[in-house]
């Protein structure tokens, strides 16, 4: 079977690597370099740079829609995605005999579209996974072919995003290996039970300290480590990465009522978070109990 894999992000490395040492993938797919860090210069993504060390052809596409001719080429069996971040047209699709399957950070229906791993954590879900279906022309309809499930409670969207590397890795080779067995017994998504979820931005990981702490605890754990949760504090913006459930304490929502070497703990709407893990505005991130030890702040401040 020959596998052309499509993938850009950090997320997709892993799948890349298992797939590749099966010898199988005759080609990597992945979006083109984009300017970065405050000096924009031009970097790769990923994948790429993971598939020049492992000596693949890659192919930087602008538009994968216009290079039908350069895919068909290829003459490869299937096309395996995973978080490639172009929509692929049925012309693409039509290039792979054995069909183009994408591996989804996510349990579908549940969740389908840009910020699964995010939006798993902000709804409270207890477990989550990765689900590899069959690419049609819509948004993560496709029919499933396998589910992997893991634990997410208690994880940032860092920590959880990892772990479903790892899965979405394990799920590409089992992936492979039922196709090569003829073994393809899918399963139709349920539409009634379909979510979607849209790509997070800086603006919505503002804390309303109204808000329950429960509430507020998920928005740190998916927003982190970014675009990171956030309020304000003496004018400026306080990103908050981490945080834990704390003891009620009497208060006004938003103030510091203890700041100690457990974090800072705040007042919210049915009791109080503590962060443990922060960056002021202008500083570097670190441990909140570093910041109380420097005296930045105290018991009686206030956070908007």
């Amino acid at each position: 079977m020959k596998i052309v894999f499509a993938g850009s992000p950090e997320f997709a490395v892993p799948a890349l690597e298992r797939l590749a040492a099966t010898g199988k993938v005759v080609a990597v797919v992945t979006q083109p370099d984009k300017p970065a860090g405050r000096k924009k210069i031009l970097t790769p993504t990923p994948v790429k740079v993971r598939a020049q060390e492992l000596g693949l052809p890659v192919y930087a596409f602008e538009k994968i829609k216009n290079e039908v001719a350069v895919l068909k080429e290829l003459d490869a069996d299937v096309m395996i995605t995973c978080a490639y971040g172009q929509l692929l047209t049925q012309d693409v699709l039509n290039c792979f005999s054995g069909g183009v399957w994408n591996i989804h950070a996510s349990l579908l229906p549940e969740f389908r579209g840009a910020s699964p791993i995010s939006s798993a954590i902000l709804a409270g879900k207890e477990y989550t996974g990765v689900t590899v279906m069959r690419t049609e022309l819509s948004l993560d309809t496709g029919a499933m072919l396998l589910v992997k499930r893991c634990s997410a409670e208690g994880m940032t969207c860092g920590e959880l995003t990892s772990k479903l590397s790892v899965l979405g890795a394990e799920a590409a080779v089992e992936t492979v290996e039922l196709l090569e067995k003829g073994d393809v017994q899918t399963l139709i998504q349920d539409e009634e039970k379909a979510t979607y979820c849209k790509k997070i931005k800086k603006a919505d990981g503002k804390i309303d300290f109204a808000r329950s702490s429960r509430d507020i605890y998920r928005l740190i754990k998916a927003f982190s480590p970014e675009p990171a949760a956030y309020c304000l504090f003496n004018g400026g913006v306080f990103n908050v990465f981490d945080c834990e459930y704390a003891e009620s304490v009497q208060g006004n929502n938003g103030e510091v009522v203890r700041a100690d070497k457990k974090g800072i703990t705040v007042k919210c709407g049915d009791g109080c978070i503590t962060f443990t893990e922060v960056q002021p505005a202008g500083g570097k991130r670190m441990r909140a109990a570093d910041f109380v030890n420097g005296r930045k702040i105290k018991a009686g401040d206030v956070l908007d």
